[in-house]
């Protein structure tokens, strides 16, 4: 054969190879397309909800979307049209965990769909009432040195600043600190904890979480960001936020005058499915990544939300598209009233198996897959951190050599042993 003739073999060989993700993409840019069709009637409906009852309607501005949230199942009853039966049995998940979702979320969900993935994400479910899982399965409370302090790794700590979300996700490691109402860590911790920083001269970066840190006002973290930035041995800080997803009003030019002076900073957020990709979600990172700020999406696997293969390519794809580098994709953790988003491990490998594949997609868009140890150990990347894998057991290794084994098929239910302690 001549190269001319290898050349259009191959070139028939590749195009073959990419057919089905064609296809799957084809089904996907349909659902996407309906979502931003069905927004703007949704947009209109929660407008008329507002006005109808008196009350200001200011879609655009963060701090309408921040007090408006729903928070009570009568609140949605205009939206969702729940029976007597479906409203009763959702307020007894209330009972135990609060919720809230934004207009501008609200306004993204399908409500004629119940396996609509940010239904899912965003409204409580009597699945949240099963037994099993941990409040705290990273034993946050036993890496807090002080103050509002997370400490799991020599170098880096964790500052969670508030309880405040503009949603709270269903999926939330932190559901725990829900509790009934928004909280702002005490100035006597904020202090303490900025003074340990000082004390402790080896923490060069310094993660900002909680909650969501970008509910707070301009000035708040203007003047966090300053006591940390001016602690000379603090090389960056990275803030944890799902706001550019789920309110992505905040993102105003006010605020990224703000970030732009304590360069550099690192912004890692939380797109879990396509249709979370929006006008105004890219919009917000646009602001962002025009600043100098630079992105990374922290996705998690959910059960019936992005375990799918070609949902999880087409999201990565997409988010590079608006400048948000696909950083991390964590494995569903042990945390109570989660159960029904397990995705088993295997489940995962696969996906990251068929993300790895020679040409399915760009380097870029291929996250490190997580698995977060028990007690604070650290963030454990797979396969790598995977020492044996067998059908009834799988052998870890954490970044100091200590090795966990966890029971399979389901290492939600079962506690993993730490067996050299």
């Amino acid at each position: 054969m001549t190269d001319k003739e290898i050349s259009q073999k191959r070139e028939r060989e590749l195009k073959e190879e990419i057919l089905p993700w064609l296809k799957a993409k084809a089904d996907i840019d349909i659902i996407v397309a309906q979502n931003k069709s069905r927004f703007e009637k949704s947009k209109l409906l929660i407008s008329d909800y507002f006005t109808s009852n008196g009350k200001e309607f200011n879609f655009e501005d963060w701090k309408w979307q921040l007090k408006n949230r729903f928070t009570t199942i009568e609140e949605l009853d205009f939206f969702f049209r729940f029976s007597d039966q479906k409203k009763e049995e959702l307020k007894q998940v209330t009972y135990k965990y609060r919720f809230s979702i934004t207009p501008y979320y609200l306004a993204l969900i399908n409500p004629e769909n119940d396996a609509d993935p940010l239904k899912k994400m965003s409204l409580v479910s009597s699945d949240e009432l099963i037994e099993g899982g941990n409040p705290d399965p990273m034993q946050e409370a036993q890496t807090n040195p002080c103050g509002i302090i997370t400490r799991r790794y020599p170098d880096r700590l964790i500052l969670n600043i508030t309880n405040t979300c503009a949603m709270h996700c269903r999926q939330c490691q932190r559901r725990r600190k829900f509790g009934d109402k928004d909280k702002i860590a005490s100035p006597d911790d904020v202090k303490i904890s900025i003074d340990y920083i000082n004390q402790n001269p080896e923490i060069r970066d310094v993660l900002i979480t909680g909650g969501d840190p970008l509910t707070l006002s301009d000035n708040y973290i203007d003047n966090l960001l300053g006591k940390i930035r001016r602690i000379s041995h603090v090389d960056i800080i990275r803030i944890g936020t799902r706001v550019p997803v789920t309110m992505p009003q905040r993102i105003t030019p006010e605020l990224i005058s703000i970030l732009e002076r304590y360069s550099p900073l690192y912004i890692n957020t939380q797109f879990n499915h396509p249709v979370e990709i929006t006008e105004e979600s890219t919009s917000a990172c646009s602001l962002l990544a025009n600043s100098g700020i630079i992105l990374g999406n922290q996705m998690v696997f959910l059960k019936g939300i992005n375990d799918n293969k070609y949902i999880v390519k087409y999201l990565n794809q997409k988010l590079l598209q608006i400048r948000v580098r696909p950083y991390y994709i964590h494995h569903p953790q042990r945390i109570m009233g989660t159960s029904h988003f397990y995705v088993p491990i295997e489940e995962g490998l696969s996906i990251m198996k068929y993300l790895k594949g020679n040409g399915i997609t760009s380097g870029f868009a291929i996250p490190a897959y997580i698995l977060n140890a028990p007690k604070g150990l650290g963030k454990m990347r797979l396969p790598d951190a995977i020492v044996e894998i067998t059908e009834d057991n799988l052998l870890t290794e954490t970044w100091e050599g200590k090795r966990i084994k966890y029971n399979l098929p389901d290492v939600f239910y079962n506690n993993p042993i730490i067996i050299n302690e």
